[in-house]
């Protein structure tokens, strides 16, 4: 008897359920140990499913290192750091509705919640003693003491003028919807203060999920590293301190922060403070002319201070660069001019000779370090790959990365980025009975620009047959997509197990690829866009002919949403198309989304600036809805406040008066973030009408090989 191994099985729609991530990586004082978080999705006893964040820790010292999840329970588990002497963790966890800072002994002994604050507690930091934790509140306006720094922007009224019933108990006998202007004042302040209705006065009064007319300011806070002891806050006013680090004596902390001088809704700067970790005072820091400055941290011996930047002269153009100064703020400089790509997640390396960042390049997300005195920017590992998350000691790196073969695993490596070792199988078992499809890179010369692709083949493919293609397009619009990209990595597997073909790119406006190509969508999100991708997939298949040219299918989100319906609107190529959580009306979108500093930022003005409204008319695919033809799925959540639902009512709305074939999906309770951290069970629902809307129009009959012999002999 011969015994066979078995076949390996094509990704699934419910192998999204398997997918775990490792994030928030934390190498211990002594680089021994790494803690970390691990997300993955399990199904609860009303047959639902939901996530689970856990402590996990990595023992790197010897040949083998191993790894053992240190929290359980369903809890939500974030932000770990350790305890100089490596002995404690702090982290942050849920703790009766609210996010409090624990203390998980690693000496023994149960995790136990140390803050009790009433508004929540996050982004702990240990003094360099060891004796206090240093971490952040978020306060509501209403909860301030003084005066804002800025005028009240409710017309023709006072801030204060009426009792606030989310604070103070006011006497029935004053309120009354029948009495004098002051009584009917306070009766429907307090009608207001139970969002019955909400006043909105805000310029960003869109969150995400919802309407938000509450205004929070982040403070900082310390408090003794032992059970009940009271914090001390070292910030008050209307001010946030935000991305706080500590001195390495303990005496200073140094933070993002500003003093608004209009209403903080109408600010986009940001400078480097000090504030003094007695709680004696505070002050300005660093202040770079149009520049927005944030994520300080200092160096190992204190005497200098590294910072992202930002121009805010075009603020959603712009990337972010490297910057350092003295620790007193003096001598500021870009270390990143000549770099050209946007950088990130920065940390000083062991002796504060160079800093490590990531950044995103041509598909991948590579580790860098740069030398502080020089400027001199080397490559240290991931040129392909996508390095996640990391940390550093003196002669290790921890860091989660994105492969196609592993899409998030754990790893070490030292600190030149050498003898990188995997250290978690988060997925590599359940993946060892996978057939993954691997992606093979492109290029194609559109416009006089190079456009970068990659091309997925079906599962199984076989020669002499054709099959159909998906053209897959990232939002953003400055997004990236690659190889080392992972939020698609299980959305394009899933499609090549169906029988398709996958296309992606990365047009004009991409990041990754410098910033004049990142700028060359201004004024022209649709056309300009469309040829990058379009000319990608012509590439794609006239280099091979397995492609069915005659079935070509079409998809994706938020501005390639955008992207979708624009595309639809100017040709007939595509058998059908999915534009999901898309805008489509761009003056509308001014109003409708919280991401809305898009429109005046990419199109030179408001709606109602002539220029700029013929540029944003000029872009829209609803201004060219009547010649969309194309078999049109569309896809929007209910809250979803970032792109504004209103937007795919009116494309929907537009086709169905028009008689077009078009089909609406709406999600409840979810917003523009459902594919990649919704509720999983309408992550899969997602994924799956998007297959079976291409499937109504696909047609996968292989076509016999040449050369193929049938069963009567014949060729």
């Amino acid at each position: 008897m011969m015994l066979w191994a078995q076949a390996k099985q094509p990704i699934l729609t419910s192998d999204v359920l398997k997918i775990k991530t490792a994030s928030q990586i934390r190498v211990s004082p002594y680089g021994n140990r790494a803690v970390y978080i691990v997300t993955s999705m399990t199904e609860d006893e009303e047959q639902d499913y939901k996530y689970l964040h856990h402590l996990w820790l990595a023992n790197l010292e010897n040949d083998n290192p191993s790894v053992q999840q240190l929290t359980y329970g369903d809890h939500s588990d974030s932000q770990p750091v350790w305890s100089p002497d490596g002995n404690k963790i702090a982290f942050v966890r849920k703790h009766e509705d609210q996010s409090q800072i624990w203390i998980l002994p690693l000496t023994g002994g149960e995790a136990y919640v140390l803050t009790h604050t009433e508004n929540g507690a996050s982004n702990p930091q240990w003094s360099p003693d060891g004796t206090k934790i240093l971490f952040t509140s978020s306060i509501p306006m209403e909860e301030l003491s003084g005066t804002p720094t800025w005028d009240y922007e409710r017309p023709g009224r006072t801030l204060g003028d009426t009792p606030d019933f989310k604070k103070d108990s006011t006497e029935e006998s004053q309120l009354s919807p029948d009495g004098d202007l002051e009584s009917v004042r306070a009766w429907l302040a307090k009608n207001a203060s139970k969002e019955n209705p909400m006043v909105i006065n805000r310029l960003d009064f869109q969150g995400e999920l919802g309407l938000d007319n509450t205004m929070l300011f982040q403070h900082l806070f310390v408090i003794d590293a032992k059970q009940e002891a009271e914090a001390t806050q070292l910030t008050d006013g209307y001010q946030n301190f935000q991305s706080p680090s500590w001195s390495p004596d303990g005496s200073r902390i140094v933070c993002s922060s500003i003093n608004y001088e209009q209403m903080p809704d109408r600010v986009i700067d940001s400078d480097l403070w000090e504030v003094m970790a007695d709680g004696s005072g505070s002050r300005q820091l660093l202040d770079m002319p149009d520049m927005r400055l944030y994520s300080p941290t200092y160096s190992p011996d204190g005497e200098m201070i590294a910072f992202s930047a930002a121009s805010m002269t075009d603020i959603t153009y712009a990337q972010t660069e490297l910057g350092v100064a003295q620790a007193d703020g003096s001598g500021a400089e870009i270390l990143t001019h000549d770099f050209d790509r946007s950088i990130g997640d920065i940390k000083w390396g062991y002796d504060g000779k160079e800093i490590f960042f990531t950044a995103s390049n041509e598909g991948y997300v590579p580790l860098y370090n740069i030398n502080v005195r020089n400027a001199r920017t080397d490559l240290v590992l991931g040129e392909n790959l996508g390095v996640n998350n990391y940390d550093l000691h003196e002669e290790v790196i921890v860091y989660a990365a994105t492969e196609v073969n592993q899409p998030y695993e754990v790893y070490m490596a030292d600190a030149k980025g050498r003898n990188a070792q995997q250290l978690t199988s988060l997925n590599q078992n359940w993946l060892a009975e996978k057939q993954l499809v691997q992606p093979k890179r492109f290029s194609v010369q559109n416009d006089g620009h190079e456009v970068e692709y990659w091309l997925m083949e079906p599962v199984n493919r076989q020669d002499n047959a054709q099959y159909p293609v998906v053209l897959e397009m990232h939002g953003g619009p400055s997004a990236m997509w690659g190889p080392g990209e992972f939020s698609m990595w299980h959305e394009f597997q899933l499609l090549c197990s169906w029988g398709y073909a996958v296309v992606y790119a990365n047009p004009i406006g991409s990041s990754g690829y410098g910033d004049s190509f990142r700028r060359a969508n201004y004024q022209n999100w649709g056309e300009g866009p469309a040829s990058d991708v379009l000319a990608a997939l012509d590439d794609a298949m006239q280099k091979h002919s397995w492609i069915d040219s005659e079935q070509q299918f079409l998809t994706g989100g938020s501005y390639a949403g955008y992207l979708t319906a624009w595309i639809v609107s100017q040709t007939n190529r595509f058998e059908a198309a999915v534009a999901q959580r898309g805008v489509y009306e761009l003056e509308f979108f001014f109003g409708e989304g919280n991401a809305w500093r898009l429109v005046p930022d990419h199109f030179g003005g408001y709606p109602w600036e002539a220029d700029a409204k013929a540029a944003m008319e000029a872009n829209s695919p609803q201004t060219f809805v009547a010649n969309i033809q194309t078999p049109l799925l569309i896809m929007h959540a209910d809250t979803d406040l970032r792109t504004g639902v209103r937007q795919s009512e009116l494309l929907y709305r537009s086709l169905k008066v028009l008689e077009r074939p078009v089909e609406y999906v709406r999600y409840p309770g979810e917003g523009h973030e459902l594919s990649r951290s919704g509720n999983p069970l309408r992550r899969m629902d997602r994924l799956n009408r998007i297959v079976e809307f291409f499937e109504r129009y696909a047609n996968h009959s292989v076509k016999p090989a040449a050369t193929e012999i049938d069963a009567a002999g014949h060729k």
